[in-house]
């Protein structure tokens, strides 16, 4: 047990450790190249790597299992915030109507995305593949995707362009040019379909050897972010969004999944990845359709924190 934490941890500290102690000398233009590096060659690079050891076997079952988790967390973020309203109105007064109707559309809007859109590119498929075998890399490879098109590119894009305050065109011709130039989902089919070329074995231990360098630098990346937050406000509500993202969902799709016949590590792979902390996405999302920055800000913060209390008992609970 012991041994396995260290494992899962070691690679998240040292990085995001690094990277939280870096952006304390640099500038944010590194935090910003790294960024546009890993977007248009790290990651895809990764995704093409780990597509052609992908088994599709299981292709139609865990982008629905993945989408029945974002479609679980939006309900659960909506039945929360009702409830956490209803609860703040018996204790507190009603100051501005006006201005704060605005505010709680945007911060509901936040506190959605909170809770629905996990780190899985970056900090889940590091997890998966230090604490489950390589068997497992397909499943959560295809987890991942499914979250980055259909929650990132989609259901993300609705909401904030919904409840953000600023008057943005969001017309679906565009958000479809979005997800048709994102250079992850054609690599990522490049790689499935090129199952078949062998490479020399020189070429393919590099290519693995890659995978690692490229989740070294996206943890890299993490820290750098969170090192460039300023402030950390709402905490009460980023506090509730937390526990729902890092505790309560990942445990509720554990035990759904142990309803459903899934154990061991097929189990824990739908847990880790369901249970990823709030992705960086999410900051750009604010800044796009100006939602509430501090409250996004506060929650990627909570739910590392939350990661790293919650990891052992998913270790005991669903290995």
């Amino acid at each position: 047990m012991i041994e396995t934490l260290f494992k899962a941890y070691t690679p998240l500290f040292t990085w995001i450790g690094l990277g939280l102690i870096l952006s304390r000398f640099s500038s944010d233009k590194l935090a910003k190249w790294l960024g546009q590096s890993l977007y248009w060659v790290g990651v895809p690079l990764q995704l093409l790597i780990l597509a052609r050891h992908t088994n599709t076997t299981n292709g139609g079952l865990i982008p629905l299992l993945g989408l029945a988790v974002l479609l679980l967390s939006l309900v659960l973020a909506l039945l929360t915030w009702w409830f956490w309203q209803w609860f703040n109105k018996i204790k507190a007064e009603e100051k501005s109507v006006e201005v704060s109707a605005s505010l709680k559309k945007a911060s509901l809007g936040s506190f959605i995305l909170a809770t629905i859109l996990g780190n899985t590119g970056f900090v889940g498929l590091t997890l998966t593949q230090v604490l489950t075998g390589p068997e497992n890399n397909d499943s959560a490879v295809l987890f991942s995707v499914t979250n980055n098109v259909v929650g990132t590119y989609g259901i993300a894009v609705l909401i904030a362009s919904y409840f953000g305050q600023r008057a943005t065109e969001n017309h679906w011709w565009i958000q479809l040019r979005d997800i048709a130039t994102v250079p992850s989902l054609w690599t990522f089919f490049i790689g499935l379909n090129t199952q078949f070329v062998q490479l020399p074995a020189v070429i393919e231990s590099g290519l693995d050897q890659a995978v690692w360098v490229v989740i070294a630098l996206a943890l890299l990346l993490v820290g750098l972010r969170l090192g460039t937050i300023k402030e950390y406000q709402n905490l009460d509500i980023a506090i509730i969004a937390s526990i729902l993202k890092v505790l309560i969902i990942p445990l509720l799709v554990g035990l759904g999944a142990n309803y459903a016949g899934i154990i061991g590590e097929q189990r824990l792979v739908l847990v880790l990845m369901s249970g990823t902390p709030t992705g960086l996405s999410v900051l750009i999302l604010a800044e796009v359709y100006d939602l509430d920055r501090n409250l996004l800000a506060s929650s990627i913060a909570l739910t590392f924190i939350g990661l790293f209390l919650a990891l052992p008992l998913w270790l005991i609970w669903f290995v």
